[in-house]
């Protein structure tokens, strides 16, 4: 079925609009409440969030529902969404929520779900939550002695600190490496810098001190220009930048370049296979990661197996495949050893750790591949499918014959914003920039006439 509600992220709008609004957050909670209502024991649901103003009006509702569902309600306060999904197993949850549009701007929010094992749901879970959404009378509601409670659970920052620093050996130690950390202020504020130095590190914060208004603002992982100019003015050994919820990163090196997502895949595919930790021989990625990366895995006898664009999915095929290393172009990195999801400390910290083995610069150690020549662009759009007229089928054709064998072409819609991602990437740059270029303006021109 379609789905009106959740995307590939979960529940995502602009704050106080539709379907981002308290009545439709506080039937969310009552629809997921009964959907994991399993047994007679007292259910229970963890609830976590990013820094952003209206977080306080969607926590609100949604305990207003999963308590008149009957569960009880345990607040985290801002925290990562991998602290939600490691405490929702930790905490013996049914359910647990993280209230995040991510690296969007604070105007939107959203609504993740994760199962009691941690994981994001499926799409048949989704869809049932879905049903109720639009069925609200097949709610169930608890009896009046039924209802839940909610309070605010002390030291989960601690717990997850804890929990990053158990993913490196008991012996490593990052003394003597200076990082900059931009927590993008966002949801790891507190606790990303304190990992970091409680591992030994120097650390310089930037971008920590959060609003309600200022999350991902000119900074973090998709605008790490901040990052790079202070990792310049203060020498730094690295700098980490996070985004809003914490679950993606971007590493920048010593020189200040930006290192993506797929050059973490592969020093990590690299290191995990050398010392024979890595499992079923290669890892998982989207159909946006660089074909450089593919190259690189096949030369080092490893495989890499795509999907579409979104943790989620990426985390389903490791787990259908016994992979335990994923990821996105973009800095989601699922290491499935340590998580059920992305987290970009336990990534960085992953880096880190190599970076201190080898004893050798960020810059060298985390480009292990020349990325093939790659352009994304994005074409905002109003309207049901326009990728379906005739001059736009007709050029992306067209567009896929230039490229041939030795190129790929990606074209999707955005499944969080109105957009339209058109990716092209082959050995001839100017032929990418041409072909991308192209497709851009049919589309433009089309919504335009439209």
């Amino acid at each position: 079925m379609s789905k009106r509600y959740f995307g590939t992220d979960g529940i995502r709008g602009h704050a106080n609009s539709f379907p981002m609004t308290p009545a439709i957050a506080m039937r969310v909670g009552m629809a997921a409440g009964m959907s994991f209502q399993r047994g007679t024991h007292r259910h229970r649901v963890v609830i976590g969030k990013d820094t952003r103003l209206s977080g306080y009006m969607i926590e609100n509702a949604l305990v207003a529902g999963f308590c008149s569902a009957g569960m009880d309600v345990f607040l985290l306060g801002p925290i990562p969404t991998p602290a939600v999904a490691m405490l929702s197993r930790s905490l013996r949850a049914d359910i647990g929520v993280m209230i995040s549009a991510s690296h969007n701007p604070y105007q939107d929010n959203g609504i993740k779900l994760f199962g009691p094992d941690g994981y994001k749901l499926s799409d048949e879970i989704e869809e049932r939550i879905e049903h109720l959404l639009e069925n609200e009378d097949e709610i169930s509601v608890a009896d009046a002695d039924s209802l839940g409670r909610a309070k605010r659970v002390d030291g989960v920052h601690d717990r997850y600190i804890e929990f990053a620093k158990r993913t490196l050996p008991r012996s490593m130690s990052l003394s003597g490496m200076r990082v900059v950390v931009d927590c993008a202020n966002g949801a790891a504020y507190k606790v990303a810098p304190a990992a970091l130095w409680e591992l030994g590190a120097e650390v310089i914060t930037i971008n920590g001190e959060p609003n309600g208004f200022n999350i991902n603002k000119d900074c973090g992982s998709t605008n790490p220009l901040s990052l790079c100019k202070k990792v310049h003015e203060v020498r730094a050994d690295i700098g980490i930048a996070l985004d809003g919820d914490a679950d993606r990163m971007v590493i920048v090196d010593e020189n200040g370049t930006v290192i993506d997502g797929d050059q973490v895949m592969a020093l990590i595919a690299e290191s995990w296979n050398e010392s024979g930790r890595l499992a079923g021989g290669g890892i998982v990625a989207t159909v946006m990661s660089n074909l450089g990366l593919e190259r690189f895995l096949n030369d080092a006898g490893l495989t890499l197996l795509r999907t579409q664009v979104g943790d989620r999915y990426v985390v389903e095929h490791m787990r259908q495949h016994g992979l335990n290393v994923g990821g996105e172009q973009s800095g989601h990195i699922i290491l499935s050893d340590f998580s059920t999801t992305g987290d970009g400390l336990v990534s960085a910290l992953q880096v880190l750790a190599c970076i201190k083995r080898t004893g050798r610069p960020a810059s060298e150690v985390c480009r292990k591949f020349e990325p093939v020549p790659q352009m994304l662009k994005n074409v905002r759009f109003s309207g049901d499918k326009p990728l379906e007229s005739a001059p736009v089928k007709a050029v992306i054709e067209d567009a896929r014959n230039r490229l041939g064998d030795s190129g790929r072409l990606v074209i999707r819609a955005s499944g969080t914003e109105p957009l339209i991602r058109v990716m092209a990437e082959a050995d001839d740059r100017s032929l990418v920039e041409a072909v991308v270029d192209d497709i851009v303006g049919i589309i433009s021109d089309t919504r335009s006439a439209a």
